[in-house]
Order: C-alpha cells, then sequence, then structure tokens
C-alpha cells in the first residue's frame, strides 16, 4: 500500500473514499461541513437518521450524494470538540482505513485534523500501522477477502512539510511491522539460525550483529540458556545487536535483552496439545527487541544501544533436559530445573547476565511472554513491570502510557524468594503455581548484578485476537517496540 501527502483541496476520484471527522453529537468537522454544503445536507440528514453520535471510533459509510467527486464518504468520530491531539487522529485514520479497506474503493483520501504536519504525520503512521497484514502463505484467497484500498492520501496544508514529519514515524511503523512478521511466522521457518539471519539482514540500516553458536555460549559459561535448546536439533543462538548513534561511541549504552523461544512444547514437561499452535509467538520478546533497534537505527537516534537476544527452540527428544537436571549458568550460580516449560527464565539469565558484564549498561530491560500467570493477574491490556530501580519504572510507565502500551508495576516482595529455594542447587526455576509472574521476576534478578533493571512480562499483550485497537490488527502486535522507542527519545537522547 502506498502513502502520499497531498494538498488540502485534494478531490477524491470515482473509485475513492473521502474520510472526514465528526466530533461530538456527531457535529461536523469544517473539511465535513464543506461536503455536507457540496452535497445538499446530505450528511446532516444522514447523521440525523440513525445512531451516528461522534464518539471515538464510531463511523458511518455512505455512498457519495449527489455533489460530491468520490463513490463513498466516510464520517468518523473522534470525540471532543476539535481541540484533540495528534494521537487521536493517529485512531481515526486506523479506523477509517479499517472501515474501508475492503469496501471496493482502490483510493482512501483523508481529510482529518486541519492538515498541520505533525498531524498528518500521524494520520499517516495510524494507517500504515491498521494496514498490516501477514498473508505470505496464502495462495488461493479469493480476491473479494482481500484488501482493496492500495492508495491513502493524507491531507496536509504543506505536503513536503508533513512528508519529513512523518519519516522517523514510518521508521518506528517499518520497524513495528517487522517484529509483527517475526512474531507471525510458523516455527517451521523461523527456528533460532533464521531468526538470527534476519537480524543480520537489518546490518543495512546501519545496526552491527554479532550471533553467537553453541560453541561460543559453552566457552562462555552458558549452561541455563545451551540446556533450554540441547532436545532440538537445531543450534541456540544468541545475537548481539549495536547501535552507535551517539556523538561519543564509546559512552555507556542503553540495553534491551529478549526472550526469544521460536517454539515452545513445554519439553519434557510438555504443554497440553490444545491451543500449543500459538507458542511459535514465544520469540515475541526477542522480536521486540529487534524491533526497537530496527526503530532506533531507522531514525538515526542519538543513543548508544544494545539489543541481546537468547533464541533457542524448546523440544522434547531423548537429549533434551530432565526435571530434576541441575544447569550451571554463566554467573556461576547453579539451577535445579524442576519444571522444563519454565525455560524462558532460563535463557534470560544467561542473556542478562551476559549483557551486563561484556557492556556495563546504564540500565537493562527484558521483554518476555514469560508467564501465563501474568494473564491472570493482568487481562490482555496490560503489560507486567517489574523492576529493581523506582527511576526506570516511571519513564516506562509513562512511554507506555504515551504510546498506548500501558504497563502496570507489580511488586516484589524478598520473602516470595523463598518459593524458589532449592536443596540441592543455589535455586530453582519456578515456585509453584502462587504469585508465579512475581516469583519468575525475582529468578531473573539474580541475574542482573545490581545493574538498573526492569522486566517487562508481555505474555499478555504480544498477541491479540481479537484485537480492540484499529492500529493491531489480530495477531502479533509487536508491543514494546514504541514504548521502548519512546524510553529512549524521551529520556536518553542527546
Amino acid at each position: 500500500m502506498r502513502i502520499e501527502f497531498v494538498t488540502a483541496d485534494t478531490q477524491a476520484g470515482a473509485n475513492a473514499a473521502l474520510a472526514v471527522l465528526a466530533y461530538e453529537a456527531a457535529a461536523l468537522s469544517p473539511e465535513a461541513k464543506a461536503v455536507n454544503e457540496a452535497t445538499g445536507g446530505a450528511l446532516a440528514r444522514a447523521v440525523a437518521g440513525g445512531r451516528f453520535t461522534g464518539a471515538k471510533g464510531q463511523t458511518l459509510d455512505l455512498v457519495a450524494p449527489a455533489g460530491l467527486e468520490a463513490a463513498r464518504v466516510l464520517l468518523v468520530g473522534i470525540d471532543g470538540d476539535g481541540a484533540f491531539e495528534p494521537e487521536a487522529v493517529e485512531l481515526a485514520a486506523a479506523h477509517a482505513f479499517q472501515a474501508l479497506k475492503a469496501s471496493g474503493v482502490t483510493e482512501l483520501v483523508l481529510k482529518l485534523g486541519g492538515g498541520d504536519a505533525e498531524t498528518a504525520a500521524r494520520a499517516a503512521f495510524g494507517v500504515k500501522l491498521a494496514a498490516y497484514r501477514f498473508d505470505r502463505y496464502r495462495t488461493t484467497e479469493k480476491a473479494e477477502k482481500k484488501p482493496s484500498v492500495n492508495v491513502v492520501k493524507v491531507a496536509a496544508a504543506d505536503p513536503a512539510k508533513a512528508g519529513k514529519a512523518f519519516a522517523s514515524l514510518e521508521a518506528v511503523a517499518d520497524a513495528i511491522l517487522f517484529s509483527r512478521d517475526l512474531v507471525s511466522e510458523p516455527a517451521n521457518i523461523l527456528h533460532p539460525e533464521e531468526f538470527a539471519a534476519r537480524v543480520k539482514g537489518l546490518e543495512s540500516l546501519g545496526l552491527e550483529v554479532e550471533v553467537l553458536g553453541e560453541a561460543e555460549m559453552a566457552k562462555l559459561g552458558m549452561g541455563s540458556l545451551l540446556g533450554v535448546g540441547q532436545g532440538s536439533r537445531r543450534e541456540s543462538q544468541l545475537v548481539v545487536i549495536k547501535w552507535l548513534g551517539a556523538s561519543d561511541k564509546s559512552a555507556q549504552p542503553v540495553a534491551f535483552v529478549g526472550k526469544g523461544v521460536t517454539f515452545d512444547t513445554g519439553g519434557i514437561s510438555i504443554k497440553p496439545a490444545d491451543g500449543m499452535e500459538d507458542m511459535k509467538w514465544d520469540m515475541g520478546g526477542a522480536a521486540a527487541v529487534t524491533g526497537v533497534m530496527h526503530a532506533l537505527a531507522g531514525r538515526k537516534a542519538r543513543v548508544n544501544a544494545i539489543g541481546i537476544l537468547g533464541l533457542v527452540e524448546n523440544m522434547p527428544d531423548g537429549a533434551a533436559q530432565r526435571p530434576g537436571d541441575v544447569v550451571t549458568s554463566m554467573s556461576g550460580q547453579t539451577i535445579e530445573v524442576i519444571n522444563t516449560d519454565a525455560e524462558g527464565r532460563l535463557v534470560l539469565a544467561d542473556a542478562l547476565w551476559y549483557c551486563q558484564d561484556r557492556f556495563k549498561p546504564k540500565f537493562m530491560v527484558d521483554l518476555a511472554t514469560l508467564t501465563g500467570a501474568i494473564i491472570i493477574s493482568l487481562g490482555h491490556d496490560l503489560g507486567g513491570l517489574f523492576s529493581n530501580n523506582d527511576g526506570l519504572s516511571e519513564k516506562l510507565l509513562a512511554a507506555g502510557k504515551a504510546e498506548r502500551e500501558p504497563l502496570w508495576r507489580m511488586p516484589m516482595p524478598a520473602s516470595y524468594e523463598k518459593q524458589i529455594e532449592s536443596p540441592i542447587a543455589d535455586m530453582k526455576n519456578i515456585g509453584g503455581r502462587p504469585a508465579g509472574s512475581i516469583t519468575a521476576a525475582l529468578f531473573l534478578q539474580k541475574f542482573v548484578n545490581g545493574v538498573p533493571w526492569a522486566h517487562l512480562d508481555i505474555a499478555s499483550v504480544a498477541w491479540k485476537k481479537p484485537s480492540t485497537d484499529p492500529t493491531v490488527p489480530d495477531g502479533a502486535v509487536g508491543f514494546g517496540v514504541r514504548l521502548l522507542n519512546r524510553l529512549v527519545a524521551d529520556a536518553y537522547e542527546g
């Protein structure tokens, strides 16, 4: 799909739809009033004859009345009285695209919010995210089921200025879509080596990518991570991504660490068959870290950043790790493996230690689809935040709120560490059902070595079906890319 910025007087064509805004109580925006006048009051009559109120996300789709050069006209509710923030237009543009994408029109003209550069750019951003569709394996889909809109024109007072404003947002959108693609891929395609190869391909953006195989990890003593993948014929990988965008290339970096279990059977502690196909997205944390590094490079962020991906496949063959095994992590701490399905924390244990040991970052944020317990705690609209640092937590909460990727900070009482005490090793990898997300975070904290750190448990938000956000079609969200990009932009660039 192509997105263009056009002048405010651009007309929709014979096979195009025009989208305009309505406010509270169905009050028409200036652009909608112009359409209403040109059509002899047709919009006002349509509103009066139905239940359209201008509520946020509400749409009213009409065959274009006489007097309007278009095939269809769409009223999009945005709430308020016209004094709205650009992010509201992002959502309105996404709602407009969702309402018309399969209508048969091939072009959509958006006249939203007065046309200033920032608002127009945010409208384009919303449409680009809304148009995401993972369809590379569909070969027999009928044409009438495919989206018909292939061109979106966003009206702006100064199209060139709007295009410049969109550049950094487009870089973030591209990164989110790349992350969604990774999560959406089936596990027979996206195994650890293939994931690493796709990340290596991002060197064209200016990233530096280093891939460690099992031999290199064994020399480093990463028994915790390697134990998870030993039942798979696919080699585990540790991927290091560097973005050196600060003026001082040696300045202390920020760091992001992602769990990348490309498929999780549970290992010997095998999962139930029902729903196991969804475990292809147990690498959502690694996909998010890849996405944020993609975004930082794409918009040339003025920061040094490190991304670490622990990539494994958890399979139950004859060489697989057993419940009761004891492994030695890179930190030297030993772990009794009580449940092989609590594997993500074993991967992160070595990835976190490696990150702080080699790069000495300002902070580390890890992202992981770590526990089903976080879904029980928070549902599907909030990610879980655990941290040893109040300042970092506050910045993450603010960034999540600003980007509609909300987090909820969870407690980490030291008394709960008793649940992961082992009689034969330094710790065990699971503490039972009570406070499962908390004990998982307490386990991870043992491998950060006092570095400011936050753990984002995104099992609740990495995959949406059904989705209630028009910028997120059903499926992979790319959760974390927007949030962490905003964190860096607001607090760590300079």
